[in-house]
């Protein structure tokens, strides 16, 4: 009898240790799918993708073709080969020649029907008017353009790593020179902590990048990403007081200056111009801009400041005028001398929209960019205040 209580005791005993087995690899799984989901910063990332011979995860949207199904996407520079193909999150990677198929020297990707890459109809990215919060009237007036609110555009999306036959950009970007702004340069060089201000709209609270919408691989929206990058290269504190707030426009930056004093900052980041571009002229968005310039300077004289030009929304969105874009852009670039300094989004938004559509790059259909268009942000900003290759 005894013995018999013992072999069922081994026989609970071996069936607990198998399950812990079993959950310990369950654990593992999970935690493995997790470490996929979640994103790392690593200098490169944070390079000009102009700059670089191998462009990470740029994000295109396959459109199939009605009559035969096949779908097709731009990247922004022609292909020596591609490295690697995946979904948003970064989870699920395709397979060439079974998922895809490119030529080397073209810049397009082609994925045949029956692919397990996400592909859309043109259709799939216009609803019929009057069924959506926010009134998007497509410029054909056929129905309005697709919203999306969090991660709609971004499950739409699929992200090419690849490296470059040809690395032709004709956009000339602001370099770093330390002449530009002296006061923050320096102080990143000592070592010391810096404090920056971020005054905008939407696209600065972050909006549409993955991290915010808590959706994998959660990369962080541009501020985030510059913070990170200036730490990790200066070895550094780098405190970013966030104040933007989505709709704003710029008479509205103006009434939080004071807001902006409060911080004490050593440079204000000032990035308004995609809800002005409603109709705002470019003179009195000059005007508001160099008011909130003046009104820091009186209680911080030696505040610097970079002025951001915006990226530009949907060119089928009749709400903008698309005009205004490079017009604010040349206002912003008439107030810059040493300690003012302009980040050029539009001037490579441009560039970008020359060689790719608006859905490959949006966030929400219309106005806020995904996690590619966040790091070009991060990119742009970051390359007036980082020399050189990144440091590790």
């Amino acid at each position: 009898m005894n013995l018999n209580i013992w072999a069922v005791s081994r026989i609970h005993v071996c069936a607990i240790q198998v399950a812990l087995v079993f959950l310990v690899l369950a654990l593992s799984t999970i935690a493995t799918a997790q470490d996929a989901m979640t994103w790392t910063y690593t200098p490169e990332a944070l390079t000009p993708f102009w700059e670089k011979d191998v462009i990470e995860r740029e994000s295109v949207l396959f459109i199939r073709d009605p009559e035969t199904g096949v779908a097709r996407a731009s990247l922004l520079f022609p292909i020596q080969e591609v490295i690697s193909v995946q979904d948003a999150s970064g989870q699920v990677t395709y397979t060439e020649g079974v998922d895809y198929r490119c030529t080397p020297g073209t810049t397009e990707i082609e994925v045949a029907v029956g692919s397990r890459i996400v592909t859309k109809a043109a259709s799939d990215l216009r609803v019929p008017a009057g069924l959506q919060p926010y009134r998007l009237t497509h410029r054909d007036g056929q129905g309005e353009i697709r919203f999306g609110a969090k991660l709609e555009y971004h499950t739409m999306q699929t992200w090419i790593t690849y490296s470059k036959a040809d690395s032709s950009w004709p956009i000339e970007v602001a370099s770093f020179d330390p002449q530009q702004l002296p006061r923050t340069i320096q102080t990143l060089r000592d070592r010391k902590p810096l404090k920056i201000v971020l005054l905008g709209d939407s696209i600065s609270t972050g909006c549409n990048a993955s991290g915010w919408a808590n959706g994998a691989p959660q990369q962080p929206a541009y501020p985030e990403l510059l913070r990170l990058h200036l730490e990790a290269q200066y070895k550094t504190d780098v405190e970013l007081t966030n104040l933007s707030v989505g709709g704003t426009s710029t008479p509205w930056g103006v009434t939080m200056i004071p807001k902006v004093v409060e911080q004490n900052p050593d440079l204000v980041i000032l990035a308004f111009g995609m809800n002005d571009s409603s109709g705002r002229s470019s003179e009195d968005y000059r005007t508001q801009i160099e008011t909130m310039i003046s009104k820091a300077r009186e209680s911080l004289p030696d505040v610097e400041f970079i002025l951001v030009a915006s990226m530009l929304g949907n060119r089928d969105w009749t709400t903008l005028k698309h005009d205004l874009f490079p017009k604010y852009r040349d206002e912003l670039a008439g107030l810059c001398k040493p300690g003012i300094a302009l980040a050029d989004m539009t001037s490579v938004w441009q560039e970008i929209l020359k060689r790719k559509q608006d859905h490959d790059l949006t966030g929400n259909g219309v106005n806020h960019p995904n996690d590619f268009g966040h790091r070009v942000y991060a990119q742009v900003i970051s390359r007036l205040l980082v020399a050189g290759a990144p440091s590790r």
